[in-house]
């Protein structure tokens, strides 16, 4: 029997299972992926997530990053350039940092299964309120398996199967909007800063990797039927601010798409189940700070799930929510609002009007949505 099973070796997994395997606890974690893997995102990392990372000695994870000196945002003819001002973020394809975080959590002694798909919780109906104690995954001979821990982590994305089992998490109403997400080679103008372009019916986000490679995104609430290389290549090849800068662009990976994004979850697991990273909620990657929420938020699960060894599991989900709204709820509200701005044309609208008259409110956004205050 294991001390806490993992579902998910994405960072909010992997940062669980090192911290936890750190301590001395026997950890065993499944994703379904083979690493390193495909990831769609940003590929980003705010100083608040690098302070994360920092904290926990693995700042080597985004080794041969590309320094990020703060964001561009533009809209409605605005444009403002917000710095970090001291700090920096940093921005490394998932790819590389997915696999990197995974091999710290097996050198820290985890035991990592890839290829592995996690089906469902194992749940105890024998008492009153239901517990999990473990996982049912598929074997590689096809045949389901089960695994019993004392705590269960489930870090298996915004559309976790574990969470979703036992309907914690859902489907968010609204906003409903669609990422489409591919890497080019010889974008012109490319700096040290990421971007976000914020239109009228969609937005765009712009940064660059090593190599000189650049991450193009598009999230927009309407797809409207078309393929996902056409809706990306017609909307940067359609602004006027990305026109000429793509003109000459060679798209190096097929496009991914992701989407419905949103996710909701009012809870942070159950009892002897804890959530972690996305499938404990998920919202639009705007403010670039999801990495961020992943990493903190595996770490609070991992030291709710070491109390849990140690006292029992039976409130460590109650716990876990009130250390996630310490340390999240302003940044939550922060980013609902963001949400619904870039909903409505007409607010878009408004906040291109303030940011032109008062530039300093969005570099202050900036900042705060980059987590500087946490680094």
């Amino acid at each position: 029997m294991y001390d806490v099973l993992i579902a998910g070796a994405g960072p909010a997994g992997a940062i669980a299972a090192t911290v936890l395997a750190r301590a001395g606890a026997r950890v065993l974690v499944l994703d379904r992926a083979r690493f390193p893997r495909a990831k769609l995102c940003g590929d980003t990392l705010n100083p608040g997530a690098l302070a994360v990372l920092d904290r926990l000695g693995l700042d080597g994870a985004t080794g041969g990053a590309v320094p990020l000196t703060g964001m561009i945002v533009t809209g409605d003819g605005v444009r403002v350039e917000g710095r970090y001002d001291g700090v920096c973020g940093q921005s490394i394809g998932r790819r590389e940092f997915d696999a990197s975080l995974v091999m710290a959590a097996a050198g820290a002694g985890a035991r990592v299964e890839q290829g592995v798909l996690v089906q469902a919780p194992l749940v105890d109906w024998s008492d009153r309120a239901p517990r999990v104690t473990g996982l049912i995954f598929k074997g590689r001979d096809g045949r389901p398996l089960r695994v019993t821990a004392t705590i269960v982590i489930a870090a298996d994305g915004r559309y976790s199967r574990v969470a979703r089992a036992l309907g914690l998490s859902r489907a968010a109403a609204r906003p409903r909007r669609w990422a489409i997400g591919a890497y080019f080679e010889n974008v012109g103008a490319m700096t040290s800063f990421g971007e976000m372009h914020v239109r009228m019916s969609h937005y765009m986000g712009v940064a660059p990797l090593p190599g000189q490679v650049t991450n193009a995104c598009v999230v927009t609430a309407n797809p409207g039927g078309r393929s996902p290389e056409d809706l990306l290549l017609t909307t940067l090849g359609g602004d006027a601010v990305l026109r000429d800068r793509f003109a000459g662009a060679r798209m190096i990976s097929k496009p991914i798409c992701l989407g419905p994004l949103g996710v909701d979850c009012d809870v942070a697991g159950a009892p002897g189940l804890l959530l972690a990273g996305d499938a404990a909620g998920f919202v639009d990657p705007m403010t670039g700070d999801g990495l961020r929420f992943a990493l903190r938020g595996a770490e609070l699960a991992a030291h709710e799930a070491l109390d849990a060894l140690e006292h029992g599991p039976a409130s460590a989900h109650i716990r876990l929510l009130a250390a996630r709204r310490r340390e999240f709820a302003a940044k939550w509200r922060f980013n609902r609002t963001m949400r619904w701005l870039v909903g409505y044309p007409g607010a878009v609208r408004a906040a291109g009007y303030g940011a032109a008259v008062m530039p300093q409110l969005l570099r202050h956004a900036i900042r705060y949505a980059g987590d500087v205050h946490a680094a």
